[in-house]
């Protein structure tokens, strides 16, 4: 199969030209690895290669996705007897004593893994730039991010190497890549895909395992594939009526969305970004659905302190489990990973109880605003994505780190205000997402909109917990009223590493 003829395909059309013998596994495989040894080097996508191991893998001739080669990421999605980095050096000797719940079903539904995909340092930046790996890039311009934390594999599903990437969204992870790299990006409701076996919630609920993908009905199969509950689970919610494959092909009906472009935290958006939103209303209305300004009400700088907080006890209880089980130090971890660690362990346990406890609050704001839509409607991202390194800590704010861990100023932080700082520092450009990981309800992002300098841009859609029916059906409909799926040929063509 020439590469050319490979980068036409979804990864539904693939599978189906496998299970109707035109081409084989095999030949899709090379086309896929010949695809990344051109390109990768550009992008630094994957960190663990292992093209010949998917050239001879087995798979299941009935799964859905039968010989089609998958990318996985390198935070969870465990492999037995692989590494599992999460990005970091602490973690760099992490073998997976199975595999995560993730890869087995994929591997159930045929998929072969051509190997793993770069992520930030313990997933924790919308940036996709770590010292263990180096900075992965956006192939619609290689100056810039692709985003985080799933940026590895938004930068090679953008970029053809394959037609779907696994990813995972703690707090934007999967929406956030999806925008900056114009691809689709759903994040599942809370409890849709399992974490375990190794978790129970992941993030404490906040993040769920899916893809990115370049069509709607790649990612509503891959729903298909991944989704229900595995033995020990906390809980199991409703499965849907029929398979997500076919609910995205039935009619949504006339829906009542609401529209806002401003941040929750006040934080400034690009006019590019407001304007992906403006006209994908507009396709909206004229769709049939009634489309009005309306937002969630709830405090938005509550809700940064809610998920910073989160941060904190996630980084330190990673650090301690590298150090305890790894044999990890200080030295293994990133500047910026060692100060949040430091403030998750100064961080009174009260609060970090309490602030977990005030996602309830979301979660009724949220429930309330659903009482009058269906859904909401707003940008994915606050800004266009940045240059790499660009986001790199200033010099003198690393001096005041280094200070602050020499003097263990952690409590000092925590009375002082900076907490507040930190977290509109770190939350700015991506102010829209969080809302979703917190409220455990789903949320897509669909690449609605391309700039004069040809950049994606992404608009984001939630739904209420258990939505993701609906969300499929209007991203089918916004799919086929704005096709975006030509734009990847103008890249395929365009991007400099690209041959066949």
């Amino acid at each position: 199969m020439k590469q050319s003829e490979y980068l036409r395909y979804d990864a539904t059309a693939l599978a189906d030209l496998i299970r109707r013998g035109e081409v084989t596994s095999r030949e899709v495989c090379e086309a896929a690895v010949e695809r990344a040894t051109s390109v990768n080097g550009s992008l630094n996508a994957i960190c663990f290669p292992q093209f010949s191991e998917a050239l001879a893998q087995d798979f299941p001739e009935q799964g859905v996705f039968a010989g089609v080669p998958l990318l996985l990421k390198d935070l969870a999605q465990e492999q037995a007897g692989r590494p599992c980095t999460y990005g970091s050096r602490g973690f760099k000797n992490n073998i997976a004593s199975q595999d995560s719940e993730f890869v087995r079903r994929a591997r159930e539904g045929g998929l072969v893994f051509l190997g793993r995909t770069a992520t930030p340092e313990f997933g924790l930046k919308a940036i996709t730039e770590s010292e263990l790996w180096g900075a992965s890039r956006n192939p619609w311009n290689t100056n810039l991010t692709p985003g985080g934390s799933s940026g590895g594999s938004g930068a090679a599903a953008a970029a053809g190497i394959v037609p779907m990437a696994g990813a995972n969204d703690g707090g934007g992870s999967i929406r956030i890549p999806a925008a900056y790299n114009g691809l689709f990006g759903l994040k599942p409701s809370r409890g849709r895909i399992s974490s375990g076996p190794l978790m129970g919630e992941s993030w404490t609920g906040a993040s769920s395992d899916h893809v990115v993908t370049r069509t709607v009905r790649d990612s509503a199969a891959m729903l298909d594939v991944l989704s229900g509950a595995a033995s020990g689970d906390p809980f199991v919610i409703p499965a849907p009526e029929s398979a997500y494959a076919d609910l995205m092909q039935k009619s949504s009906g006339s829906l009542k969305i609401g529209v806002f472009t401003s941040s929750p935290y006040d934080t400034e958006v690009a006019p590019e970004c407001v304007a992906a939103v403006e006209e994908t209303a507009r396709i909206l209305e004229n769709l049939g659905h009634k489309v009005e300004y309306a937002r969630p009400e709830f405090d938005g700088m509550a809700l940064a302190r809610c998920y910073l907080g989160l941060y904190f006890g996630e980084v330190s209880a990673m650090m301690a489990k590298a150090k305890g089980q790894l044999g990890a130090t200080d030295s293994d971890f990133e500047l910026d990973t060692r100060l949040i660690g430091m403030l998750g362990n100064t961080m009174p346990l009260s609060d970090y109880v309490l602030r977990r406890q005030q996602w309830n609050e979301f979660a009724r704001a949220l429930g309330a605003f659903f009482g009058g839509y269906d859904l909401y409607l707003c940008p994915t991202t606050g800004q266009l994505p940045a240059r790499i390194g660009e986001l790199e800590t200033p010099a003198h704010l690393k001096l005041a780190a280094k200070l602050m861990l020499t003097f263990k100023a952690g409590k000092m932080v925590h009375r002082s205000g900076q907490v507040d700082q930190m977290a509109m520092e770190s939350l700015a450009r991506t102010p829209f997402t969080q809302l979703a990981n917190l409220t455990g309800t789903p949320a897509m992002s669909v690449p609605m909109h391309w700039t004069a300098a040809g950049l994606p841009v992404g608009v984001q859609l939630g739904a209420p917990h258990g939505g993701e029916d609906v969300l499929l059906q209007l991203a089918a409909q916004l799919e086929e009223a704005a096709p975006w799926f030509d734009y990847y040929e103008r890249l395929d063509n365009a991007f400099p590493a690209a041959s066949g």
